[in-house]
């Protein structure tokens, strides 16, 4: 019945997002919003140039959708049918909290995006202006996190269990440093957005396991939630694979970011979701990487091109191969996370 669930879920994503772009695309066409190719890229990007952004509105409006419709259904059949509900009404109410989380981080993006691509300013919202608005987000998040745990009596909200350090509790640090680790995770999901199907086809893999690990830990409402991500991000690559005929923009990428930290965060697996973003990570550090080496050696590069899909992309590799590439090592993230939550169960 749980895994029933998660499977409606995927496909209602699916199915909304991949039937949405049949309209949406054209529609994107033709009040044009398209994407305008900086110079800094990659120079036979150029070839891109007018291709439809801000396609992420198809998977949020499929993943929410589903999610609001699967979510419920879930719990209402569970109660039907006399089966046990393993969650506790707070880890039900943090699937909808952390999808609120996304959602809000997504119209970040869309802001973003439509002062690019209307307003015609190519940089969009200033870096300021989007780590202020995104860090006022996740305090709002985090907050009310604290409130449904302290409501409930929690006394182990702030404690990490750590490999090798067993469990740590941070005690008022824990706030801070999970709003860090949250920006800094939506950011470099936001970073993999640069080639066609990469960041849809990572996160796809993304969900998948995290649907899993979820049903592992008796957590169904994590795992439709993360089945409804992975359905979606299927979805749109239906129509975002290379060569791609729409982009999910910061509008979508944004919100893939919110929602993979919501899963991780409210299920309180923050090891496995520093494992699972880890090809995300690996994009911010090379930007960051970069930045340094280019200042500290006045003007040296230490990558070709950066975020680092794009070094690969200046090796000759194709987007096909960097995207198969960067989703086996997350296959291989995923598989580890699997291993590590059946051997502490």
């Amino acid at each position: 019945m749980n895994g029933l669930w998660a499977m409606v879920s995927a496909i209602l994503a699916f199915g909304i997002t991949f039937i949405l772009g049949k309209w949406m695309i054209p529609f994107l066409h033709r009040i044009k919003y398209g994407q305008t190719i900086l110079e800094i890229g990659p120079s036979w990007h150029k070839k891109k140039q007018g291709t439809p952004t801000m396609g992420g509105i198809m998977f949020i409006i499929g993943i929410i959708a589903s999610i609001l419709i699967s979510v419920p259904l879930y719990y209402a059949s569970s109660s039907m049918m006399g089966l046990k509900v393993m969650e506790t009404p707070i880890t039900s109410l943090k699937v909808f909290v952390g999808l609120g989380m996304a959602f809000f981080y997504g119209l970040v993006g869309f802001i973003d995006d439509y002062i690019k691509v209307v307003k015609k300013q190519n940089q969009g919202l200033s870096a300021r202006q989007k780590l202020v608005m995104q860090f006022l987000i996740v305090s709002i998040y985090l907050f009310i996190i604290y409130v449904l745990e302290s409501s409930h009596g929690s006394r182990d909200m702030t404690v990490i269990k750590l490999p090798i350090f067993g469990s740590v509790d941070f005690g008022i640090l824990y706030w801070p440093i999970m709003a860090v680790i949250i920006v800094g995770i939506v950011n470099a999901v936001n970073l993999n957005d640069g080639i066609d199907g990469l960041c849809g086809s990572v996160t796809f893999f993304v969900g998948i396991f995290f649907m899993v690990i979820a049903s592992m830990l008796g957590m169904y409402g994590f795992s439709i939630e993360a089945a409804a991500m992975a359905g979606g991000c299927l979805g749109f690559l239906m129509w975002n694979f290379n060569p791609a005929k729409v982009f999910m923009g910061d509008t979508g990428s944004l919100f893939l970011g919110g929602l993979i930290c919501a899963l991780g965060t409210g299920m309180k697996q923050y090891v496995i979701l520093i494992l699972m973003a880890a090809v995300y990570i690996l994009e911010m550090f090379s930007v960051i990487l970069q930045v340094a080496y280019f200042k500290f050696t006045k003007g040296k590069r230490l990558f070709k091109m950066s975020p680092i899909h794009h070094h690969f992309e200046m090796c000759g590799w194709s987007e096909t191969k960097i995207c198969f590439t960067f989703s086996l090592v997350t296959i291989l993230c995923g598989i580890i996370s699997l291993i590590m939550v059946a051997s502490s169960r």
